[in-house]
């Protein structure tokens, strides 16, 4: 009945596990017991888990991104910590099994469960805004993407206590994630986990594209857009593009792994530098899905706290399409040393060498933006300045690894590992924290605490150093990827030193989570935590922090760049306001029980509990079905209910107990 679910398949007898789920579950209970005794269950259904408003389920995607990064940076530490330990003589704490499944889990949430759902709840907060929408073109659809994502979330989760995690290293290549040496669920927990991820990536991408394209306020062309926007449209154009690829590359590896297809098996026929070059067609061209956003903020950041216009917006436009397209013809950089023959791996040289360039450009039209400006060092301004220095080592470091030759000896080396953390945490994190800061006041209506975001700026920034530069050290001695000990004593300071930088990525993390936790307390002792806090240049900034449910009373007119910016030089009229009815679309339930069943389904085809994955099936098709007759889907709301909002100055969903 319960398929190869066993009660053996709860790994207590592991004490690290143990005391996580011991932790995992008292800390739900206590907030099952906050919701109740505080009496929030209906504000929770009705105002979160069916919302369809962008700006709701943008804070539930970063509130889940701060969670997941918590979860990969605790296993980032211990593996840090087992290096550091497992030296000549010494195995350290971790045993070979457990050490694997948290290597393979580390990567796997840090890019599909931490960076990515943290930039796509930036999109979502910030594009409609930015462009004058009052919502997605399709909100339903933004909603089922993010419960979709969720179920991803809550399947990695479930593998810590209910089984394992795949062991192969988080791109799962074949043969090792094929049946024969993966015969576990390790891998199946992998591939239901992404492919429920994935398509709700992907959906997001579909429905950002259309609202770009379709829902931009009167008078906003395609240049007169924000910078943010302009790289977030490119950036779901790529989502568009390339989550198929993953999509197919991984529903083959599960008909291998459950109907013995064989697509990848080389002794039957298969191929499995297919699943290869499958995987960094998606896999590259993902990079730029979480950098480019970071690129889109870090332009904003710097013309508000240069308090200049940003230097060469048609550069930095053509700089972004360049770096699309571009995107796509660098993948097979990934694996120089398999064999493809000279004439290819000098293509994909030369390719990875020119996509150096848009970058480049990018990097120069900042430093001009910030040059001769009066420039305030605020949190986001800060992480842009790290950001351009450590990045910049990341991608002198990358243009190395694009000569094949150079690439021999180092691409299965920690000197690997420690340039695409020098890209992805610089290029994608640094932006993330930047606009964090920077939009906070407009999602939350408050500052957050700038004291403790400069301490947490510190340790993060001295910590990474401390990290990853041993590491550029050690891949020149000839340390190797994927090891969990060694035996060369010369590695060992090296990699102490890494483990101090980790601790020093904990303090900043703490200081985070402190910071957040101040700004809130503050807020409720109502201290002067409130307001636009900076000369901010983009429409966002139009409607008031918190926006109201509908963002913008009256759609604003767009008549050029930083149109805002320009309004406000010139004097914001303040003459009578003739408000219309609104048309929104209502709360809806659907999407989080779709979900529900959708990750049933996924469970049970993990464990495979069949009668189970056909009901789950059966149920969420019906849900749908059902949802399909309801014609009650939106509604209006009144011009007098509006004006009443707005001459209240009621905001989110305060006017509904007004």
């Amino acid at each position: 009945m319960f398929g190869k679910l066993s009660w053996s398949d709860i790994p207590l007898q592991e004490p690290i596990i143990a005391v996580t789920l011991a932790a995992i579950l008292v800390g739900g209970v206590a907030v099952l017991g906050a919701l109740t005794y505080f009496g929030k269950w209906k504000v929770l259904w009705t105002d979160w888990l069916t919302t369809v408003d962008h700006k709701r389920i943008g804070i539930m995607y970063v509130a889940v991104a701060i969670v997941m990064l918590l979860r990969g940076f605790a296993d980032a530490l211990m593996m840090r910590a087992q290096l550091a330990m497992a030296g000549p003589g010494s195995e350290g704490f971790l045993p070979p099994h457990h050490y694997d499944q948290i290597f393979t889990a580390h990567g796997v949430i840090m890019i599909f469960f931490a960076a990515t759902p943290f930039v796509v709840g930036l999109m979502n907060i910030i594009v409609p805004l930015q462009i004058g929408a009052r919502d997605m073109a399709y909100p339903f659809l933004n909603a089922f993407s993010f419960w979709t994502f969720a179920v991803g979330v809550v399947l990695v989760m479930l593998s810590l206590g209910v089984g394992e995690f795949a062991q192969t290293g988080w791109v799962a290549y074949p043969p090792l994630s094929e049946l024969e040496f993966s015969p576990g669920v390790g891998v199946d927990y992998y591939i239901w986990a992404l492919q429920a991820s994935g398509l709700g990536t992907l959906l997001t991408g579909v429905n950002l594209f259309v609202t770009i394209l379709r829902m931009r306020a009167p008078g906003m062309t395609m240049m007169k857009m924000p910078i943010f926007t302009w790289t977030v449209f490119v950036t779901s154009i790529i989502i568009i593009a390339s989550f198929p690829i993953l999509t197919v590359a991984l529903a083959a590896l599960a008909l291998d792994r459950y109907l013995d297809f064989h697509f990848y098996t080389n002794s039957l026929g298969g191929n499995p530098t297919m699943y290869v070059n499958l995987v960094w067609a998606w896999g590259h061209p993902e990079v730029y899905i979480l950098v480019l956003p970071a690129f889109g903020i870090f332009s904003e950041v710097t013309a508000t706290f240069a308090r200049k216009k940003l230097f060469g917006y048609k550069s930095m436009v053509g700089a972004t399409l360049a770096i699309g397209v571009l995107s796509f013809l660098v993948w097979l950089h990934h694996f120089f040393t398999m064999g493809s023959g000279a004439n290819v791996n000098a293509f994909f040289g030369i390719m990875t060498m020119i996509i150096a360039i848009p970058t480049g450009v990018k990097i120069f039209t900042w430093l001009f933006t910030l040059y001769g400006g009066r420039v305030e060092f605020t949190p986001p301004i800060l992480w842009t300045l790290a950001f351009l220095v450590t990045f910049t080592i990341g991608g002198m470091t990358g243009v190395l690894l694009a000569i094949p030759g150079a690439d021999f000896p180092l691409h299965n080396s920690l000197f690997l590992v420690a340039h695409f953390h020098n890209t992805i945490i610089a290029g994608g994190l640094f932006g993330y924290f930047a606009g964090m800061y920077y939009w906070f006041p407009k999602a939350f209506g408050f500052k957050l605490n700038e004291r403790l975001g400069k301490y947490s700026f510190w340790c993060w920034v001295i910590g990474f150093y401390l990290a990853f530069m041993p590491l550029y050290m050690l891949g020149f001695m000839g340390m190797t990827r994927r090891l969990n000990h060694h035996d060369n004593p010369l590695w060992t300071p090296y990699l102490h030193v890494a483990f101090v930088g980790a601790l020093f990525v904990l303090a900043g993390i703490g200081f985070l989570v402190l910071q957040i936790i101040v700004s809130i307390r503050d807020r409720m002792d109502n201290l002067d935590v409130t307001g636009d806090p900076w000369d901010a240049r983009t429409l966002e900034w139009a409607t008031t922090s918190p926006p109201p449910f509908y963002n913008f009373a009256v759609v604003p007119h767009v008549d050029e760049i930083d149109a805002f910016h320009e309004a406000k030089k010139r004097g914001l009229s303040n003459g009578p306001i003739r408000y219309e009815p609104i048309h929104m679309p209502r709360s809806t339930g659907v999407p989080f029980i779709m979900n529900v069943f959708i990750l049933l389904l996924c469970f049970a085809l993990i464990w495979h509990i069949w009668w189970l994955a056909a009901t789950s099936a059966i149920a969420t098709i019906v849900t749908l079905i059902v949802r399909s007759y309801d014609n009650d889907t939106d509604y209006y709301v009144s011009a007098e209910e509006v004006a009443r909002i707005e001459n209240a100055g009621l905001t989110g969903l305060e006017h509904k107990a007004a």
